[in-house]
């Protein structure tokens, strides 16, 4: 089966917040808030600044894959990085090929531009199969843990 990719859109809203949340229930079983995911998508399909989505297209014109990606100023090494963020293929595209699709193609884009110095991603560390998929499209272990406060104090959890 091939797929195209092309840009995600406002009109693609529902597809991706329902990818979103199969993420964080498949990778931390975690519900999210759809009110609080729907913004988060829209305010990054809205503001290219912000981040932008790829999307995974099958024949039949369902979008079968979700890449975003945000941006990492580095004043150590003058150039952006990007974050590979909200990977998700549905269950019945799995292993087909979309994952590298998708990857390679923002490896492409991030490498047209003078400006982007890496790619990087977050993944968990119970995530094995995840990682081994990254390391073969050669990626490699860094050695940052990362860390966060969140909610910050006086916040609501935005996250169930």
């Amino acid at each position: 089966m091939g797929f195209t990719l092309r840009r995600g859109a406002v009109a693609d809203v529902d597809v991706l917040v329902g990818f979103n949340a199969a993420l964080a229930w498949e990778t931390e079983q975690k519900t999210l808030r759809k009110d609080v995911l729907t913004a988060g998508v829209l305010a990054a399909l809205n503001d290219p600044a912000r981040a932008f989505y790829t999307v995974a297209v099958n024949e039949a014109g369902e979008i079968v894959g979700q890449m975003m990606v945000t941006f990492e100023w580095s004043d150590w090494r003058n150039g952006w990085f990007w974050w590979i963020q909200s990977v998700y293929v549905r269950s019945d595209a799995r292993r087909g090929g979309v994952f590298r699709l998708l990857y390679r193609e923002i490896e492409r884009q991030a490498a047209s531009d003078p400006g982007v110095i890496g790619v990087r991603l977050c993944v968990q560390g119970e995530n094995t199969r995840a990682q081994q998929t990254y390391l073969a499209m050669g990626m490699v272990e860094t050695g940052y843990l990362v860390m966060e406060e969140y909610p910050l104090p006086g916040r609501n959890n935005d996250i169930g």
